[in-house]
């Protein structure tokens, strides 16, 4: 669309035009992880995702024709006003000229909250830049009549959400997803996820992630800065070259159910992530020592039991638990009767695999 196109769509949709849209986006954890970016919020190495279900942002946006000659914008997060996330959210409006034109035509309130503590240990810049992503292509398509194939209204959702957070695009699709260049699967891209369900047994579509919150201060290290050490890291190539054989190995677990080969591969990349940063420059450590008293028991009990269950982490010291919904009644008393000990105030977040965002209003 050109220009003069645009802002003649604009002009006919948008005259005298208001609404609010409301969008509910959950966060998403990792399987193989990204770790190392460049560019414009671009990484290094793929990375494989599900999203979860309990654990979402909602993000409204009211917008109005502007009245004045520069564009309003408010922001408040749990109802309250929050100078450093609002900061954040206008530098990301002020960035997307490009994609949005009409941004600086409308006045703008957006209202944002979480399902879950923001410093819980899950990825809430992924459900929240995801959550906005998708309601600025909902207001695209209000406004100016475009984004009409679903296909192109999730992919520049994705693209979007990308660069507020790089995880985030991964959270606009239910289930599985796959960010990052793939050879082996032609439609993978830097610039945005895509859905990966039709290569996944159903067996998977029953997982559930329990997150045991060790600790809830806010990192010691960002991710931010822990991908910036990854530019000059000894490793960093030999990472690149891991995490592609690991996404070949997982995929093919999972295209059959092969949980032996699922539960090798998870662990191994939730570790390698870990001792990534224990041998950046300067080095440093996000683990607790409870989270490695968690992963020691984990690991005994399903050795013991027998059962599908194993461990990933985020860049943090608490401990995802993923097991299938067949054994919930039995990981949940071992939870309770191993592992609740370690837990900062005994917290665990019960969550499992969602069925992807969804537009409120």
């Amino acid at each position: 669309m050109s220009l003069n196109q645009f802002y003649s769509s604009f002009v006919q949709n948008a005259l005298n035009q208001e609404g609010i849209i409301t969008w509910q986006s959950p966060s998403n954890i990792a399987l193989i992880k990204y770790w190392g970016k460049f560019g414009i919020q671009l990484p290094k190495n793929p990375s494989l995702s599900f999203g979860l279900s309990e654990s979402f942002t909602q993000t409204s946006v009211k917008y109005s024709i502007k009245k004045e000659d520069k564009s309003k914008r408010i922001f408040r997060f749990d109802g309250n006003e929050n100078e450093a996330f609002a900061k954040k959210i206008f530098q990301f409006l002020d960035d997307l000229d490009l994609f949005f034109p009409f941004l600086k035509q409308v006045d703008l309130q957006i209202e944002s909250k979480n399902s879950f503590p923001h410093s819980a240990g899950i990825a809430s810049s992924a459900s929240s830049m995801s959550a906005l992503a998708l309601c600025l292509c909902s207001l695209e398509q209000e406004l100016t009549g475009g984004l009409k194939e679903e296909s192109d209204f999730y992919q520049k959702a994705s693209f979007i959400a990308r660069l507020g957070s790089g995880s985030a695009c991964r959270s606009v699709y239910k289930g599985f997803s796959i960010w990052g260049d793939y050879t082996e699967i032609t439609e993978c891209s830097n610039e945005y996820a895509i859905d990966i369900n039709y290569e996944i047994h159903p067996f998977f579509r029953g997982l559930n992630d329990s997150i045991l919150i060790v600790n809830e201060k806010e990192k010691s290290v960002s991710s931010r800065a822990g991908h910036a050490l990854m530019e000059k890291h000894p490793y960093a190539e030999a990472r690149i070259i891991q995490s592609r054989k690991n996404l070949n190995g997982l995929l093919a677990a999972m295209s059959k159910a092969d949980t032996a080969a699922f539960i090798q591969i998870v662990e191994n990349e939730a570790l390698s992530l870990h001792a990534l940063m224990l041998s950046s420059n300067p080095w440093y450590s996000l683990l607790h020592p409870n989270t490695l008293t968690i992963l020691d028991k984990i690991r005994n009990f399903r050795n013991t039991s027998g059962l599908f269950v194993c461990f990933t982490l985020d860049a943090g010291p608490n401990v995802h638990l993923i097991y299938h919904e067949e054994n919930k009644t039995q990981i949940q008393e071992f939870i309770d009767e191993e592992l609740l000990i370690h837990c900062e105030g005994q917290k665990v977040i019960y969550d499992k695999i969602g069925d992807g965002p969804k537009r409120l209003n």
